[in-house]
């Protein structure tokens, strides 16, 4: 069972203040349903046997959208509710999606991000590869856009986000810094049921990367494959969304 999980709850303040009114970004277009966001992404080349949309923000409009212009995949589209939005962090979308791949069984995971543009070459590689994945990009590192991942001297991988965008904080001896393509893959679903069953519940109302970085925590390099996008593009703003054109 192949899986692809797109988290799209959150309420997009920067995307919104930029546009100058109320949208949903992951389905925001200018003439055609097949620019948005959402739709791109899942309607890459290539298909999965189940796909999972995590919602929560102006949620009777996502339904309505995807209902009405996704019917090609609706028999295997599981829509879930986050209903705590506004007052947890990405983490808990992360963690009701999991739960909902979980139910079904899965032996590959890939979760995205719901304000990505991704290039279809690199996304078919991740598809394809027999092994978790962590992705990266050829942007530059901001501590007010990206997320970003560094190897200790160990070579143990480490994730790195500031929730207020304004610096990060390294506090030990590193010897790489990468800026993160958003994307991975899970291939290990007992050992992410084992994570998410164990977490306390104040860790999820955090980022997703509590959840992330306790997956890949100690593997070595060799254990997982490092994919770089070709085209990548996170849309915190339209004029991000305007790049992808």
């Amino acid at each position: 069972m192949k899986v692809l999980l797109i988290t799209a709850a959150g309420m997009s303040e920067r995307f919104r203040a930029s546009l100058g009114h109320e949208c949903l970004k992951c389905i925001y277009y200018k003439d055609s349903i097949e620019e948005s966001l959402l739709y791109r992404m899942l309607h890459q080349n290539v298909e999965f046997d189940r796909y999972i949309i995590v919602g929560g923000f102006r949620w009777e409009e996502l339904k309505e959208t995807v209902y009405t212009h996704f019917s090609r995949i609706l028999p295997k589209l599981v829509l879930v509710e986050n209903e705590r939005y506004c007052e947890y962090g990405s983490g808990y979308s992360l963690y009701l999606g999991l739960k909902e791949a979980a139910e079904a069984g899965y032996d590959e995971l890939v979760f995205a991000e719901g304000d990505l543009y991704v290039d279809s070459e690199s996304f078919q590689e991740i598809f394809w590869v027999d092994k978790d994945v962590v992705t990266c990009t050829r942007e530059r590192i901001q501590a007010d856009s990206s997320v970003a991942f560094y190897y200790d001297k160990k070579r143990c991988i480490h994730y790195l986000y500031d929730t207020g965008h304004q610096a990060f904080m390294i506090k030990e001896p590193f010897v790489g810094i990468f800026n993160s393509g958003q994307v991975w893959k899970f291939k290990d679903q007992e050992k992410m049921d084992a994570i998410i069953s164990s977490m306390p519940e104040e860790e999820l109302q955090g980022t997703n990367l509590a959840i992330i970085q306790k997956y890949f925590s100690g593997m070595s390099e060799g254990q997982y494959k490092i994919i770089e996008f070709n085209k990548w593009v996170n849309c915190n703003t339209i004029y991000d969304f305007y790049k992808i054109k």
